[in-house]
């Protein structure tokens, strides 16, 4: 559970590219375990095709909760201070006039 504590939830949730990732992948996840159960009829692949979908729609869910930027599944110190997505301006913050 150190992961999830470990995330700045309240920004992620307020980036709209977060959303436009785990939506897809969540339904995709849903619907290839329920096909896979038989619940739902899959469109044209096996049960294993769909096992397999769901585990790399499950992978592709965690590689969207990753920072890229910071080791680890944990977001850094500075990330967990921020209130809103950061947007970098370089020349604001090294002094460069526009």
């Amino acid at each position: 559970m150190s992961i999830i504590k470990n995330i700045n939830w309240k920004v992620r949730l307020r980036n709209p590219i977060f959303w436009t990732t785990i939506i897809p992948a969540a339904v995709s996840f849903v619907y290839c375990v329920l096909g896979a159960f038989g619940v739902v009829p899959a469109l044209t692949e096996s049960m294993v095709l769909n096992i397999a979908t769901a585990i790399i729609t499950a992978l592709t869910t965690l590689g969207v909760l990753v920072d890229p930027t910071t080791a680890g599944v944990k977001d850094s110190a500075l990330a967990l201070t921020y209130d809103a997505p950061r947007k970098d301006d370089l020349s604001e913050e090294e002094g460069i006039e526009k």
